[in-house]
């Protein structure tokens, strides 16, 4: 029997940068994976192929170069499942073969099976046709979760799925069904217009991505509209249904909504929830809790109701982000033994990669007039930039909202191109405690994208100049 310093259990995002960072700790780990993949939903599932389809799908249809080249540009005209899958699957091996090779050169210890706790310090891990038994001191938990899939809908993988069956596809559809209007929904929503697939997206609530800043919120359904997709806002689904094949042996599948109406389309993507995996490591036997989504609660250094056993990405609950779960499974390792880190800096991105890209960090208009913050707003619209009109983007939009009195920033938020990079620039001014004065103070390359900054700071500037009587500052922005 094998003992080690820590054993962590997942491959995804969490588990990967917890293990690595025991390592350079000179700890000897051992890494579990129950799959057959490296990467968890990250690498297989999630954040790395539904970006990888993003990518091809707007660059065969040409959808980022139609405002330069008009809508009838296309860089190819028959576009295949196949065609997207082999962007995907060059991604992902990619990922796989970095993975190990970390693992590799840091003396990680990949131990392939279903690993579940037999005592306190002692897990089995279940493979074919053996087991095996490790013990360890410290204990970390990178489950993550998997799509919510209700026993009421007949999934079928391929007319009616979840997101994790998008790649399985045998072939694009002509029509689809979305339901939920989340992350995952809106994102391959996105895709599918963009690949010309008639798409209809049914939310419950009376908006999409309602985290969101509300004007951003807003100019995105504007946007999804424009490119084709039929918003059933406010409208809950009620039940799913294949159909028996019409008169010219075309199945469909239907999806009746508590309203009465009746969407029909080829395909119905299930896109509400994620449910944690918990349930299979029998927590039980080391007295762990977890709530009835799957879900672990963790203190403030990740530490589980017992303190040996650390968690942390998707399967302790919001964010629930990639970039997000790397930072907190490399914290709670740092924590397990002994290394002082400073505070998770709260001041973190949203990154939406839907067509077009959104992204966030801080506080919305929302928030911060509910909390009696007073602030104005600057904004820049990407028609007023010269590299917007150079990628043909007279549509994305840069705001930042500005303290009325201190002037420093409390939010970024934008849609359009690149603005999921675009945000860290904001994000590193905000993170240091810095006011808008500094984009007006300093240059920026042009053309950029980044001079959206200068623009949105002279806008927002301006405006607070001109409310305390002041002369304002001149710009193309004023």
């Amino acid at each position: 029997m094998k003992h080690y310093d820590l054993v962590v259990i997942g491959t995804g995002p969490a588990g990967q940068k917890a293990a690595i960072q025991a390592a350079k700790l000179g700890k000897r780990v051992a890494i579990i994976e129950g799959s057959n993949v490296l990467g968890g939903a990250q690498v297989n599932t999630g954040t790395i192929p539904s970006k990888a389809l993003r990518e091809a799908a707007v660059h065969l249809t040409g959808a980022n170069q139609r405002g330069l080249f008009g809508q009838s540009y296309r860089v190819k005209k028959d576009i295949t499942i196949a065609d997207l899958v082999s962007v995907s699957q060059q991604v992902i091996r990619h990922e796989w073969e970095m993975i190990r090779d970390q693992f590799e050169r840091n003396d990680i210890d990949l131990v392939w099976g279903t690993a579940h706790f037999e005592g306190p310090n002692l897990v089995q891990v279940v493979r074919e046709d053996e087991m095996e038994m490790l013990t360890a001191d410290k204990f970390m938990l990178g489950v993550g979760t998997r799509p919510a899939k209700p026993d009421s809908i007949p999934f079928n993988e391929d007319s009616i799925f979840c997101s994790d069956q998008v790649l399985k596809l045998q072939r694009l559809p002509k029509s689809m069904i979305v339901v939920g209007g989340g992350v995952i929904g809106c994102e391959y929503a996105c895709i599918m217009a963009t690949l010309g697939v008639r798409v209809t997206l049914v939310e419950g609530r009376n908006m999409v991505l309602g985290f969101l800043d509300r004007e951003i919120t807003e100019a995105f359904q504007y946007h999804m509209r424009s490119s084709g997709i039929t918003l059933r806002m406010g409208e809950k689904v009620e039940s799913i249904q294949e159909l028996d094949p019409d008169e010219r042996g075309v199945k469909l599948v239907q999806a009746t909504l508590e309203s009465g109406k009746r969407l029909k389309a080829q395909t119905l993507l299930y896109a509400v929830g994620r449910q944690g995996v918990c349930g299979a490591l029998a927590l039980e036997n080391v007295g762990i809790e977890y709530d009835d989504r799957g879900r672990l609660n963790v203190n403030e250094h990740y530490q589980t109701n017992v303190e040996h056993v650390y968690a942390a990405g998707d399967v302790i609950g919001f964010p629930a982000l990639a970039s997000t779960s790397m930072e907190q499974g490399r914290r709670a390792i740092c924590h397990a033994f002994g290394v002082k880190t400073d505070g998770f800096n709260t001041v973190f991105p949203f990154g939406i990669f839907t067509v077009p890209e959104i992204s966030m960090v801080g506080k919305t208009e929302e928030q911060l007039t509910e909390e009696a913050i007073p602030y104005e707003a600057g904004i820049a619209s990407y028609k007023e930039i010269a590299r917007g009109r150079l990628l043909g983007d007279d549509t994305g939009m840069l705001k930042l909202l500005i303290h009325q009195d201190t002037r420093e920033l409390l939010g970024i938020h934008a849609i359009g191109s690149g603005v999921t990079e675009l945000v860290h620039i904001g994000q590193a001014v905000m993170a240091l405690g810095g006011k808008a004065d500094f984009f007006i103070d300093n240059v920026f390359n042009f053309p950029t994208l980044a001079e959206a900054y200068k623009v949105a700071a002279y806008n927002g500037l301006n405006k607070l100049e001109h409310v305390c009587g002041g002369g304002g500052q001149s710009n193309k922005a004023a």
